[in-house]
């Protein structure tokens, strides 16, 4: 069975812009070569996969699994990939009102939004001994916040303490207060 990209473009061709893929539970086909570098950018096979839409419609059948790794899924196949950091930036956010209260909605990399929420939260994950703020999304993916866009938020935030008592960094969105960083 080949492993090209136009293969999995073409089963994912009539799937719409959100598979259904938390019913898909194909066997593992594989590892195939598309790695996401900590920056969100894709590459295959070593070049860059620079047509947006593609990306997207990858996005769109990736998920992260109890193993911890990502996978590609269409309804009869499932590949590995590696991914270095997370799959998908914050790089952009608005502030709103959601159902009467102050709330964020922040925006991917790849134009997706999301709120953040108590369905979608922000914590503190340690990447390469730093704690580092990521939204945690549907299908295990998380999205780590870009330079620019976490001080933005830091200039929005307010000390308070986190949950394990030492003071910090916390963000309010939807009723609910998020960590953005320890201080000291």
């Amino acid at each position: 069975m080949t492993t090209s990209l136009e293969h999995i473009e073409q089963l994912l061709s009539d799937q719409g812009a959100q598979p259904p893929i938390e019913r898909w539970d194909p066997p593992l086909s594989g590892d195939i070569d598309i790695v996401i570098d900590e920056q969100g950018r894709w590459f295959h096979e070593g070049g860059e996969i620079e047509r947006l839409a593609l990306v997207k419609l990858f996005a769109s059948i990736l998920r992260c699994e109890a193993d911890g790794q990502h996978y590609l899924v269409t309804p009869v196949e499932k590949w590995r990939i590696q991914v270095e950091d997370t799959p998908l930036l914050i790089v952009d956010f608005e502030e709103t009102v959601r159902d009467g209260r102050p709330a964020l909605l922040l925006e991917q990399n790849l134009g997706r939004r999301q709120w953040l929420d108590a369905e979608h939260p922000l914590v503190l994950e340690v990447y390469r001994g730093l704690e580092i703020p990521r939204q945690l999304l549907s299908r295990g993916l998380s999205a780590r916040l870009n330079r620019s866009t976490y001080y933005q938020l830091v200039e929005r935030a307010r000390e308070a303490p986190l949950a394990d008592g030492r003071p910090g960094l916390v963000l309010e969105s939807c009723g609910d207060v998020y960590p953005l960083g320890r201080l000291g």
